[in-house]
Order: C-alpha cells, then structure tokens, then sequence
C-alpha cells in the first residue's frame, strides 16, 4: 500500500460531522436511489453531438436541466460555457464543479447509444457525458435535500477541454469568474484524485525558401529540410529534469515534394510537457532558439546563396496548457481524500494528469479533479462503452466535498 501524506483532523471531522447531518443524509439517498435516471441522463446527453469548438446544442440541453432542477441563475459566458450558480447563506467565496461538454469526435459520428445489459456503448459516453451526469447528480440532490450552504456553489459546463480546445473553456472560465476553488469532473475512477496539472506548451514550426532542382540548384539554395535536421539533432540533446517531470518530442514532420528536388518547405509539430511552467518556458525556448540556430546554419552553409533564396522560420503556438502543482494540505485536496476515505474509497492515484483543473491549478487556486464512478472503457475510440456500476460513487464524493468546502447549518467552510 502505498504511504500518502495524512488527512489532517479538521477534514477528516467536518466529513463526519457531514454525515450525521439529516439533510446530507438524504442527499446521499437521493443519489444513492436514482442511478437509474442519471444514467438515462448521461445517455440523453451523449446522443447530443458537441465536438470540440461544436457544444452549442449539448449546451443547450444542460442550461434547460440546470434551471430544471431548481437553479435560477443559468447562463452562458462570452466563451460558451454554462454557468450555474447555486448561492450561499454569505456567497463571500465560490466554489466551482466543472465537467467539460465537448468530445473528441466528429460532428458526423453516430453516437446512438446501444445498451447490451449495464453496458452502454457510444463514443463519448464515458469521456464526459459521465462527468456531466455527476455533476447534475449532485445539483439535483442538493435541490432536493435543501442543503443550504455558506458559500455560492458553481455549476459548470466548460468547452473546448480537449486537444486543439486547449481547455479554453476552463482558461476563460479562471480569467474572468472569481474562483476560491475548482473541483474538475473527468473520467470514471473514483480512486483518483489529481494534485497536479501536467502543462503542455505546442509549436508548429515551419521552415521555408524557394526550393530548386537538387543538381542544377545545388549550392545556391538552402534545403528547408536540412535545417529542420540541424534543429533536431540539437533538440536532442536537451537536457530535462526527473523531477520536475519535463519532457519533450518532435512528434510530426512534414516537408519536400520529391527526391530530386531541394526542399522548399519543411514543418514539424513539437510536444514540451513538464509539471513546472519554469521548466516548460526553457524548454520551449531551448526549443525555439535551435531551429533559429539551424536556419542560419543552413544558410551560411552556402556562401554561394543570394540572400532572396535564405530560408526563413516561422514559429506558431498550436497549444498552451499551464502546469501546476497543489500542496498536501490544500483544502480541496484534504476534503476529497477525507470524503474517499468517509465512503471506503481507496485512494489509487494521487497523481498528475491533464484536466480542465490545470488552468486553476496554475493560479495557485485551491483545485483537484474528481471522478464521476462507474467505469469508463476506451475513451477517445469509436467502441467507447460505459459500465453501469457504482455510478453513484462520484457524485457522492463531488457532494462531500463541496460541501466541506461551502459549509453548511453544521460545519463551518473549510476554504
């Protein structure tokens, strides 16, 4: 078993004293006892297409569901996500719950979900349609118990989490709402409780001159492809820490037109990821600064080239995830383990990913995120499926939480 830092006494009583309190109690119950229709929920939700850049429609759906359920101020920010505030007895602080709306899928794919026993089987029924089921789960229980907490409680459906959306749902979400925590919801593992955000910085990077024929202009013309190989030798040799994690790779590479003929274009695609935004920025301009390095390389290598026929860089950032990293004793952090260990919960991965909490996390604002129960199978494939199993662990979990952080007629807010 692995050693983690302990709860801290504090999280661990507020928990308890949760859990005594009737109102929770029912709460509890309420998710405990309609599984059935959230999961219904989830199904309804999957079979509304919203690739990336494309969640109007879902988006739609989950502001009508949000007033449904008892929720008055609902609306949509300057970015398209779906906000839905729950107020407070003080609302001094706010603490957000956000589950990402779009998939990676295409508009065209057929995400008609078929069900073979408590098996649902769709692309993008698990990642995230699990994540907004749990999020209206505890919405709806908390509506229903009449829970009223200290603090306002935001509801949150965020856009473009995922690869080119560069969670900029999640990015426009920390930049313009005051945020005193962040709760993300994402995959199905409710061992999991992220304490950091890995960041990803992404380059496009082209190289380009007029070309020429590979014998006659020989010499006078430097190769765009050559100087993208100067650059990756160079890259090669960089050196990264362990810890902080730091990593990086040239993961595509495109350029020339045939054999014979000296290569007017060339482009690579460039992957720097690190648990630290300190090592991601010199990393990247370690980067950056080798392909510069190697286009005048190229270029003096033929005294003999007019300086029209020097090859020029052109450099594109094609993704920017911030990094970060919680400490132990985090509120958010504190009370989501204290609420695993309250429900039996084992804790399995207390690691590092990257969410829609990676923009929190990067502001230092007390965030983790959480996992929706049930059990996710191929997320990102065309034979996705969902298991229909202690779904209502999630939002269990998620409910705890935010309301050890909230407080509540019983338990003053954790924040």
């Amino acid at each position: 078993m692995t050693n983690h830092p302990p709860i801290l006494e504090q999280y661990t009583n507020t928990i308890a004293a949760l859990l005594k309190n009737n109102q929770v109690e029912k709460a509890l119950g309420c998710i405990q006892d309609q599984t059935e229709l959230a999961m219904q929920e989830q199904v309804d939700l999957c079979e509304i297409s919203a690739p990336t850049f494309q969640e109007e429609k879902r988006a739609d759906e989950l502001v009508k569901r949000m007033k449904q359920y008892g929720l008055t101020d609902v609306c949509k920010d300057g970015i398209g996500n779906v906000l839905g505030r729950r107020k407070g007895k003080t609302g001094a602080k706010t603490i957000a719950i956000g589950a990402h709306m779009d998939s990676v899928f295409p508009a065209e794919t057929d995400v008609k979900v078929r069900r073979e026993g408590n098996v649902y089987w769709a692309p993008g029924i698990g990642d995230n349609c699990s994540g907004l089921r749990a999020l209206l789960q505890v919405l709806r229980a908390l509506n229903e118990a009449n829970i009223e907490t200290d603090e306002d409680i935001l509801f949150v459906g965020t856009v473009g989490e995922e690869g080119n959306g560069d969670i900029r749902g999640s990015k426009f979400l920390c930049a313009n709402t005051k945020l005193d925590a962040f709760i993300a919801v994402d995959s199905t593992d409710v061992g999991r409780v992220l304490r950091g955000a890995v960041g990803s910085h992404r380059w496009r990077i082209a190289v380009d001159g007029p070309g020429g024929h590979s014998f006659a202009e020989f010499g006078k013309t430097p190769s765009a492809i050559h100087a993208v190989c100067r650059a990756g030798a160079d890259i090669a040799k960089i050196e990264v820490p362990e810890d902080p994690k730091t990593t990086f790779t040239i993961g595509t590479i495109k350029g020339g037109t045939t054999v014979n003929t000296i290569a007017a274009h060339c482009e690579v695609d460039v992957d720097i990821r690190s648990t630290s935004n300190t090592e991601l920025k010199k990393v990247e301009d370690a980067v950056l600064a080798a392909f510069e390095k190697a286009v005048k390389e190229e270029n003096a290598r033929w005294p003999n080239a007019l300086p029209e026929t020097h090859l020029k860089v052109t450099t594109t950032q094609i993704g920017n995830r911030p990094a970060g990293l919680r400490p132990h004793d985090c509120p958010v952090l504190q009370s989501a383990r204290a609420a695993q260990k309250a429900l039996g919960i084992e804790l399995t991965n207390y690691g590092l990913s990257s969410t829609d909490a990676n923009a929190a996390m990067s502001l230092n604002i007390p965030s983790t995120c959480l996992c929706s129960g049930g059990k996710g199978i191929g997320a990102h494939t065309l034979k996705e499926h969902f298991v229909f199993e202690k779904t209502e662990l999630g939002p269990k979990l998620i409910l705890l939480t935010a309301l050890a952080l909230a407080g509540t007629t019983d338990t003053k807010p954790l924040l």
